[in-house]
C-alpha cells in the first residue's frame, strides 16, 4: 500500500484498513510458523504497512481541527 493510497482514506477507513492488516499479519505469522509460506518477505510488507496506517492515524489525531479552535 503506497502512501498516496493511505492519504485518499477516510479515518474510519484507515481503523478498518489496520484491523484487517493486523489480522492478516497473525494469520501468516501462523501459517509461517506451522510451515514455511511461499514469500516470507510479504510478512515484513505487512508490518511496514501497519506501522504507515498507524502513523497517519496518529497524524490525524494530532492535527487540530476547526471545530476546537
Amino acid at each position: 500500500m503506497k502512501n498516496s493510497e493511505i492519504l485518499e482514506l477516510s479515518t474510519e477507513e484507515l481503523t478498518a484498513r489496520l484491523a484487517e492488516e493486523k489480522s492478516t499479519l497473525t494469520k501468516l505469522k501462523f501459517a509461517h510458523t506451522v510451515s514455511a509460506i511461499e514469500n516470507p518477505s510479504r510478512i515484513a510488507k505487512i508490518k511496514k504497512d501497519i506501522a504507515r496506517l498507524n502513523t497517519e492515524i496518529t497524524k490525524r489525531k494530532s492535527v487540530p481541527t476547526s471545530e476546537t479552535i
